[in-house]
């Protein structure tokens, strides 16, 4: 089978409300998608985005000193909301429940399995590494709000620059090595660290771009940053 692993970010999911009119256009992409082939698969895992940093910084206004521990708990049940709105929308193509642990022992039933956040200390992009290694997908697709990798965070630094590719090594001195709960980089550092040691390549692209998506998974010419060149 064909497998390949979808990041998809919280922010594109629901990035203040839910966006009904995102998720009737992505479905029916991805029908389209699998439909062109009986062996192709996907895996979905859902972020927390703008619901998740909403409980984050309302619990850090109420206890500024609160552990990190229950801030990434936090941002966890917000993934598992998305991820429950995500499956319910494929639930014809999914027979697994809401995969909540990557390494638990089960199989990958039907042509879609979603999942969504499982423990602290790193993101849902570290659950889909995971996932891509159990499944033997060597191709994440980390969609998100941002086009590309930049070589800094341009809302910050107007001289940064677009990349469409960066090495591992230099991605992960870019970003570094550390998760702190919230953080907002292109790929998580610890699913970096270990999607470099299994020779898995990632892009980084808009999800929104529901076209641009079908290009990548098809192997396509596509707008966004290769990571693993």
């Amino acid at each position: 089978m064909d497998t390949k692993v979808l990041s998809l970010g919280g922010s594109i999911v629901a990035p203040d409300k839910v966006d009904t009119a995102f998720l009737k256009e992505f479905r029916k992409a991805i029908a389209e998608y699998l439909e062109e082939d009986g062996q192709r698969r996907l895996i979905l895992v859902t972020g927390g985005g703008a619901p998740a940093r909403v409980y984050q910084n309302a619990a850090k206004e109420i206890s500024p000193d609160l552990a990190a521990y229950e801030l990434d708990m936090l941002g966890i049940r917000a993934t598992h909301l998305n991820g429950t709105l995500v499956r319910a929308i494929f639930s014809d193509y999914v027979g697994n429940e809401l995969v909540t642990d990557p390494t638990g022992d089960f199989g990958f039933e039907g042509r879609i399995l979603v999942a969504a956040g499982w423990k602290p200390g790193f993101s849902t992009d570290t659950d889909a590494v995971y996932l891509a290694r159990k499944f033997g997908a060597k191709l994440v697709v980390n969609l998100s709000n941002i086009k590309k990798v930049y070589t800094d965070d341009p809302r910050k630094n107007p001289d940064a620059v677009p990349l469409d590719t960066i090495s591992w090594n230099d991605f992960i001195a870019m970003v570094g090595t550390e998760w702190i709960p919230g953080k907002n980089t292109p790929f998580d550092p610890i699913a970096s660290q270990i999607a470099s040691k299994e020779g898995m390549r990632v892009v980084c692209a808009d999800g929104r771009d529901i076209a641009n998506t079908l290009a990548i998974l098809r192997g396509e010419a596509f707008d966004g940053t290769l990571i693993g060149a």
